[in-house]
């Protein structure tokens, strides 16, 4: 029979419980979580950026020019990895159910902060199930009309005019059924309260091509695309949708210059992290990317992609989401623009 184990005489009270803390420190060490270790990891462990759409757009182009400033200044590698669908929505559902460790980070775009009140089956909220990080870039939305189908529309009021005496007659586009500039178009129509018809494409070239032929009028365009055609003449920008004016279009007032005060209609990207990731990592990336959008080569790379460096803090950003989320979910809902 096997005699119990006691502890000799010699073993004090207080030793033996020194040894149970003791013990105690090592097995919790042994099981402290991921985010207590040090961030960046030594040895090197790569952060993947994820872009919700495909390659060659803004938003790609805004990822990867961060993304390899950042991988200098972190000396850490970081992965772009595009996850495209559903206007973002199947690369944020992911990111919503990834581990929170600091090595994964999506790049936000307003099309993925609105899919879940244009998808039924989004799966997330972007309010309550991803981390702000830092704000990235503005992508300011322009109406432009083709001047040889619109030649007397030189500013808003009088395309609300032309609009108000054809009403119901006179067409418009966008990039899609629930685009920025399809939600900004119906949000201004509303407000000044004319009718025109959404004629839909599926992105901003067809749609860009079709204002140039003459087939609809006009359209609601991110600058990106419409600058070149702008610049040339083909386009006749007429108003801007952000609160100030764009420098690459210094001439062209903003909506709300022209009898909207408070107009505010801007795409914008962004910097986001899973749930539960650590502040202090949340934090010293948000810090880096400061820094790099500080930089004007930077700067100039992003306004050569047809986005203006912008950045803003995690709280800057949690808010401006859901302040974007509350307004644009409202224009939506009013709309019914909901799909399956």
């Amino acid at each position: 029979m096997n005699k119990p184990f006691l502890f000799p005489a010699a073993f004090s009270r207080r030793a033996v419980l020194s040894a149970v803390a003791a013990v105690s420190v090592i097995v919790l060490l042994g099981t402290a979580p991921a985010h207590a270790q040090a961030w960046p990891s030594k040895p090197i462990k790569p952060i993947k950026l994820v872009v919700p759409f495909p390659p060659g757009g803004p938003t790609d182009t805004a990822s990867r020019i961060v993304g390899q400033k950042l991988a200098e200044r972190l000396k850490q590698p970081v992965v772009v990895e595009n996850r495209a669908g559903a206007s973002g929505s199947i690369a944020a559902l992911q990111i919503a159910k990834t581990p929170g460790d600091g090595y994964t980070l999506m790049m936000l775009a307003t099309p993925t902060l609105l899919a879940p009140h244009l998808y039924k089956k989004a799966g997330y909220d972007t309010t309550k199930d991803l981390m702000s990080v830092a704000t990235v870039y503005d992508l300011p939305i322009v109406v432009v009309v083709n001047p040889a189908q619109m030649p007397s529309v030189t500013d808003l009021q009088k395309l609300i005019t032309h609009a108000k005496a054809q009403p119901g007659r006179l067409n418009y586009t966008s990039s899609g059924v629930g685009s920025f500039g399809h939600l900004s178009m119906e949000l201004l129509k509303q407000l000044g309260q004319f009718e025109m018809e959404h004629i839909p494409y599926r992105g901003g070239v067809p749609a860009i091509t079709d204002t140039l032929g003459g087939q609809v009028p006009m359209m609601y365009a991110d600058l990106v695309a419409a600058l070149p055609h702008i610049q040339t003449g083909k386009l006749r920008a007429i108003a801007v949708g952000s609160p100030q004016r764009v420098g690459v279009i210094p001439n062209v007032p903003t909506i709300a210059e022209q009898g909207f005060k408070g107009f505010d209609a801007v795409s914008w990207g962004g910097l986001m992290a899973p749930p539960g990731t650590p502040k202090e990592v949340v934090d010293r990336i948000s810090k880096e990317v400061k820094a790099i959008l500080a930089d004007k080569e930077v700067q100039d790379k992003l306004l050569n992609a047809g986005a203006i460096a912008n950045y803003q803090s995690p709280d800057q950003m949690a808010k401006r989401v859901m302040g974007d989320y509350t307004k644009w979910g409202k224009v939506i809902s009013d709309k019914g623009i909901i799909f399956e």
